[in-house]
């Protein structure tokens, strides 16, 4: 994959993961988190965009070498890369933290999970339409 398509990827994955999950962990399943929450859980009073826009980068530039290294191409195929990238990331480091953490329970880790494998889903789907606009060279 040549630099131009990882960056159109990263890109286009970065924002599409970062709009969708303001509404997926903002919106729509915030009061479940919350009430889920371990008893030691902090949370930022307000979240640090720059941070969380950073991480979606990063991990949309894991899942446009995934999409690029599937040679994955069309959205319904990016959306299941991701969607499997995504889900093993956050299960794996969920459970890691789980065991050293008290942030989330056990309910909210397993959640969590299945909703990062939504978020690179849509990031997925992001990502190789982008790709697929994007000749190589």
């Amino acid at each position: 994959m040549d630099a131009k398509r990882l960056a159109t990827g990263t890109l286009a994955g970065g924002l599409a993961m970062f709009a969708a999950g303001y509404v997926i962990f903002d919106l729509v399943f915030a009061s479940f988190f919350a009430a889920n929450a371990g008893a030691d859980a902090t949370w930022r009073e307000t979240s640090l965009q720059w941070a969380i826009g950073l991480g979606n980068l990063i991990l949309a530039a894991l899942i446009t070498l995934a999409i690029g290294w599937s040679r994955a191409a069309s959205m319904a195929e990016g959306f299941k890369i991701g969607a499997i990238v995504g889900l093993l990331v956050w299960l794996g480091v969920n459970f890691i933290l789980y065991g050293i953490m008290d942030n989330l329970n056990l309910t909210a880790t397993i959640v969590d999970g299945l909703l990062g494998g939504v978020l690179f889903g849509i990031g997925g789907a992001a990502i190789s339409a982008a790709l697929g606009k994007t000749s190589s060279s």
